[in-house]
């Protein structure tokens, strides 16, 4: 199959997962840990690494914690993937000391989520993202996830935001694939998929690459399905991606991501521990054990 000439613009990779932060029995961070999964995450195929985000407990995790998690998982990867940082908060003050810390430590890029809750104007939707933006020298990417943050992202609020030079990428959880091939080709964004569910539909219409939770026990596979579709094999990219489906259910379409992500982690021998921080709780053992059968089905356990 011959190889696409022109491949999408890739600031931040193309195989990004949005990490875990694993946590001793006690509850506290676990920095061993977490560097020893990053760096199993690039040896499977990441070329670049999200902290802090949803999946990582960021509601539940504290600036140290993040700047800590940032400067030591940069130093032990250094230049062989792209760290990101999530700087999100509904308190735009404090998304901006995020984002300053993660600078700081070492990121090479923030993901800022759309304010939550609080449901601010579009207005006040543009403004949050546009101070975070301008508090670092870093490349950002927005996160638009209505689902989670009430707050929608309206088209003509992105295309205002993709006015400014540093900011480049969408991490898109919106489940509207049709509109985000048009949202990319008006505003020269990168978009990347933020549903693994979708994953193929994205990168078939153009986006950038994805950003994974179900990536940390098929990190590879994405690599596969990345490299089939720049080839322009779609035909394999689509049956890759129909084999990561069971593993994506398991993960994704039951419970909740942060949490099945840990268990699986656990179940591979990957992390020692799945501990999590309330409010989120383990899996059930009915979970567990649906999970543990794909996982070996798959053979990846």
């Amino acid at each position: 199959m011959t190889e696409l000439t022109t491949l999408p613009a890739r600031v931040f990779g193309s195989v990004s997962v949005a990490m875990v932060s694993p946590f001793h029995e006690d509850g506290s961070l676990d920095i061993d840990s977490a560097v020893k999964l990053a760096d199993h995450l690039v040896s499977e195929g990441c070329d670049s690494i999200l902290l802090s985000g949803t999946t990582g407990e960021s509601p539940t995790t504290h600036q140290p914690e993040k700047d800590e998690l940032v400067r030591e998982v940069k130093a032990a990867i250094k230049d062989r993937a792209f760290v990101m940082a999530g700087a999100g908060s509904n308190d735009t003050a404090h998304a901006v000391r995020i984002a300053q810390g993660a600078q700081e430590s070492g990121a090479d890029g923030l993901l800022v989520v759309a304010p939550y809750y609080n449901r601010p104007s579009q207005e006040g939707v543009y403004q949050h993202i546009l101070a975070i933006t301008e508090a670092t020298d870093l490349p950002v990417m927005i996160y638009d996830i209505p689902g989670r943050t009430g707050v929608k992202l309206e088209f003509d609020t992105l295309r205002r935001l993709a006015e400014h030079p540093r900011i480049l990428g969408v991490k898109d959880a919106t489940g509207d694939v049709p509109a985000g091939f048009v949202k990319m080709r008006q505003t020269g964004l990168e978009y990347y998929s933020g549903d693994d569910g979708l994953n193929f539909a994205w990168l078939a219409h153009g986006a950038s690459g994805v950003i994974s939770v179900a990536g940390h026990v098929i990190a590879s596979q994405l690599r596969d399905l990345v490299s089939a579709v720049d080839s322009g094999d779609l035909p394999t990219a689509r049956a890759e991606a129909a084999k990561q489906l069971p593993v994506i259910d398991a993960i994704m379409g039951g419970g909740q991501g942060a949490v099945m992500a840990k268990e699986a982690l656990k179940l591979t021998g990957v992390i020692p521990s799945a501990t999590l921080r309330l409010p989120l709780v383990g899996a059930s053992k009915a979970q567990l054990a649906e999970l543990a059968d794909t996982l070996r089905e798959q053979g990846l356990m």
